[in-house]
This record gives C-alpha cells, structure tokens and sequence, in this order.
C-alpha cells in the first residue's frame, strides 16, 4: 500500500486524537477570547474557592499593583456588610484600642486631652497615672515628643494615641508649653498601664436618692457598681437613679450581672437564640444588694445593647420606672474570632429578648446607611418632640407581669417619655448650646484662669465657693455675639440662670472633671429633674 493511501486511512484516528487532545487543552486554559469580554476566567466548580481565585486573578493580571492583604480586608468587609449592621471586621491596628476599650486598661502615660488649636492639651492627669507622678499638669500643651514636633503639624487623635500609648514600661519623651514660663518642659514618662472606669459618678442627690452614671459595659463594670452600690447605701441611700443615657453597650455578662443586683431571685433578665446556638436563659440569683429598694432607670437614643437588657429587665419585670426617651435598638449577639495577624470578626450569632420574650432590634435589611440615618429620622418625624409620632415595627404587643404594655422591634420605649422639646423661653441657652459655645468658652477660660482656679481643691469647694460673677457672664456674651449670636433682652432674662449654670459645670468639669459637673448640670438637666421628682413620689 503507497504512503498517501495509508494517510488516508488512518486519517480518522489521528483527527479523534487531535480533538481529544484539544479538549484536554481546552480544559487546562483559564481564559478565553470573548466579543463581548477580553478575559473571563472559567475555574471547575468541583473544587475552588471563588473569593481566594479572584484574588489571584487580581493580584496576578490588574493593571496596577495591588496589596493582597487589603484585597483579602476589602473581601471579608464586603462579606459581612452583606449581613447585618453589626458583624464588623477590626483590623489588626485597631484591634488594641478596641480590646482595651472593653477589657477596662489600656498602656500609656495616663493623661485626658483634647486638639486644641492644632496642639495636643492635657484636660486631666489620670491618678496615679505616669504623667500626674512625673508633673505634667492640666493646661500643659504637647509641643513634641521623642523630639519630633508635634504642634502645629495637623495632628490627629488617632495620631497622638498611637504616639503616645505604648508597652507598660517603655519610655517616651515629651516637651510641653506651660502658661508662664519662657521654655519647654521636658519630661521622660515610663508608660504604664492606665486603668479606665464605666462609671463616671456616683453620688447622694439628698438624704436618700443617690446617682450613678454608667458610661460602658466592660470587664470590671460589675466590680465598680457593686462598689458604688455599697457606699451608697452606706450613706443612707434607698432609692437610686442609674443614668444609662448614651451608653452604648459593651458585654452581655456584664449586663446580666447588673440586672441580678436589682432583682429578686429567679426572675428572668434575658434570653438568646440563634440559628446554630441552643437557646441561653439567664435569670436573677439570691445575691443581689438592691432588689427592694427605689429604682429608676434613664435611657435615650444612645443607649444600646447592654443598655437595653438593663432596661428591658427591669421594665419587664416591673422593677423600676423607665424614664427618657426611646432606645437605640440593638437586639444582636456577637462573638469574635481572632486572626493570627492580630485582626479579628465579631459575628452575630444570636438575638437577645426581654422576659417578655420581644426582641427590641430595629429593622435593617434595607443596609446599614438607611439603618443608622434611622436616629436622624427620629429628629425629623417628629417623635423627639412628641412620642405619638413613634411607629413601632413590630406591632404586636407583650404584657409585663403587672399588665404592663411593651413593644418589640424598635428599641426600649420608656415608661415615662421626656420629649426633646424646645422652649422658647430658653431659646438663647438652646443656641449657645447647639452651636457649642458655652463649653468652647468654658474652655478658654478655665485654660486661662487655671492658676486663679487652683483654690478650688475639692469638688465641695468649687460647688459651695465658686460663682459666675457679671464680669465672667458677660464675657461670655460679648464671645457669643462675635459668633452672630444675637438676642432680645428678654430672651436673656429668660436663659440667664441656666447659661450659668451650664457654664459653671463645665468650667468644673475642664477643673476637677466629671464628680464637678454632674452634680452642677443636674439643676438644668431636664429628664434627671423629671426622675427625682419621680422617685421621691
């Protein structure tokens, strides 16, 4: 047989083997020609991860360079937005500060500040703190540190926390500008760690109703209350008003074991579920200090998630009167898992419902955006002035033990609401406050005066010593009409007294802080007045 026709014979097979091995070919391509697409990347779905293929593809073929850990941060984000408000990536920067925000310590120099004029002013030492044993004092202006200038340069918050904080014995140097003296002052402070506190104060209003202020839910927030708790009632207190205004959670433990100081035994704070968690009950013990006593509870838009567990607790168990206005709205459970880079997931895994058994999350499949504009709408609809305004989103209704009525689905609705409601008699101390002028001029004052000032050693000795006189109050005046403030004399006859006092505790507050504010501000603030007249009745 000639060659040409042995060619054609086997001609068949060598076209079968060609077309084998062209979809063998085939089936190794990652990419091909497309009219529509120039490259479209075709992975077998038996066995890929599609997030970790992308990012190959990126960080292989896109047209500039790009970092595969942000990619990777950039993916996990865009995963989790898809859930719910509340599942948050934390990168590794940042996981400390949040960490320590929780866990009641950080490491630093232990010093309150403020930006003040593009510099880094201390308000207050902390106690005990590196910068108070060293003598850097409130006033003190950071001009550098470690002999980099700081002053001047835009610097930010975020900037000088990470500039100053550090590991607990290591040194960081600073230079301050102190009123009166020509040169810098160095000092060298050995950082360490600096104790922070949720409560902000705690002290007797009279004879028998004492305050405390909770600003956080954190890992020794039990220990401070039970501590305030106890010295109260060593001083005679039988009714308490705890202020939960702006508080915006933190652990879940920490609000169960609150709730268990105020109630009796066996009665339910709070319960959890989940679609892959067994449902968790959690109910009072015998333990708890002030079970029978007066109780009162302020709440407002700020207050979140421990907050509203408190809250919810008490109201369902009809406890204690719920006084302010209606609560954030967070009825989610997360937990955390930390990655070996230092970052960290906190996912929800659980809703939390009231004994009544309502769950008080607000709404969110529309997105997070229109989930937290939702607070700006309370301003707008109408309900911050009037609560007949407010629609829940889950209408059905739950009866507390005593016949109580309670909503789900939109936050802790007070038992007594405290709408924000302008008058007009206090129109000009409503303008100074919105545009901030009294605590910016507060301020410069004490900044100015702090010498004068130091007479005031003890929080008793500025309440009882301490006055706005004519020529501070017109101070003030002049200030706030070179900001286009304008008033009638009337509208100042009207906002006089509590111009001053506004301006006196936060004078107080710039001088010895928080324990000289509060008890100042009380007199002026509308819904702490509303509870202590209801918890004397």
């Amino acid at each position: 047989m000639d060659t040409p026709r042995r060619i054609y014979l086997y001609l068949p097979i060598i076209l079968a083997l060609v077309l084998i091995l062209g979809i063998w070919l085939g089936s190794k391509l990652s990419f091909v020609k497309n009219d529509k697409m120039d490259n479209v990347l075709f992975v077998k779905p038996a066995h890929h991860d599609k997030v970790n293929d992308l990012i190959n593809y990126i960080e292989q073929d896109y047209v500039d360079s790009v970092s595969r850990e942000d990619l990777t941060d950039y993916a996990i984000m865009g995963i989790l937005d898809s859930l719910d408000p509340h599942s948050q990536y934390i990168p590794a920067e940042d996981f400390t500060e949040v960490e320590d925000q929780l866990n009641s310590n950080f490491e630093g120099i232990g010093i309150q500040f403020r930006i003040e004029k593009d510099t880094i002013m201390v308000i207050q030492t902390i106690p005990g703190g590196p910068s108070e044993k060293a003598g850097l004092l409130a006033g003190d202006r950071i001009v550098k540190i470690n002999d980099s200038v700081v002053a001047g340069t835009g610097i930010t918050n975020r900037d000088a926390v990470s500039q100053l904080k550090g590991k607990r014995g290591s040194e960081v140097r600073v230079s301050v500008f102190r009123r009166g003296l020509a040169d810098l002052v160095d000092f060298t402070l050995i950082r360490d760690v600096i104790p922070t506190y949720s409560i902000d104060i705690s002290y007797m209003v009279d004879d028998t109703v004492g305050y405390i202020k909770l600003s956080r839910f954190a890992a020794n927030t039990y220990k401070e209350l039970l501590s305030a708790l106890s010295k109260l009632m060593e001083q005679g207190m039988t009714r308490l008003i705890l202020d939960l205004r702006g508080n915006t959670g933190g652990f879940l433990q920490a609000s169960i074991q609150i709730s268990d100081e105020f109630l009796p035994d066996q009665k339910l704070i709070v319960y959890t579920e989940g679609n892959s968690r067994p449902n968790n009950y959690a109910y009072a013990t015998q333990k708890g200090i002030f079970e029978k006593n007066g109780l009162v509870v302020l709440i407002d838009e700020s207050s979140a998630s421990a907050s509203e567990i408190v809250a919810g607790a008490i109201q369902d168990n009809d406890r204690g009167i719920i006084i302010g206005r209606r609560s954030f709205g967070k009825g989610l459970v997360q937990e955390q898992l930390t990655f070996p880079d230092g970052s960290a997931v906190r996912l929800t895994v659980a809703r939390y419902h009231t004994p009544t058994g309502r769950n008080i999350q607000r709404p969110y499949e529309h997105g997070a955006k229109e989930y937290y504009e939702e607070l700006y709408e309370r301003f707008t609809s109408g309900e911050m002035e009037n609560p007949d305004s407010i629609a829940f989103s889950d209408t059905i209704k739950y009866y507390t033990p005593g016949g109580k009525v309670v909503y789900g689905g939109g936050g802790i609705m007070p038992d007594v609401y405290v709408a924000l409601q302008p008058d007009e008699n206090d129109r000009l101390y409503n303008r100074l406050i919105y545009q901030n002028l009294i605590f910016q001029y507060a301020f410069d004052y004490t900044d100015r005066e702090r010498a004068t000032l130091q007479q005031y050693k003890t929080v008793e000795d500025f309440r009882k010593d301490f006055e706005i006189d004519d020529r501070l109050f017109n101070g003030l005046l002049e200030y706030a009409r070179s900001q286009g403030i304008n008033y009638t004399s009337q509208e100042l006859r009207d906002s006089e007294q509590k111009i001053k006092t506004l301006l006196k505790a936060y004078i107080g507050r710039n001088l010895l802080d928080d324990p000289a504010f509060y008890p100042i501000y009380h007199e002026v603030d509308k819904i702490f007045l509303i509870a202590l007249d209801t918890i004397r009745k």
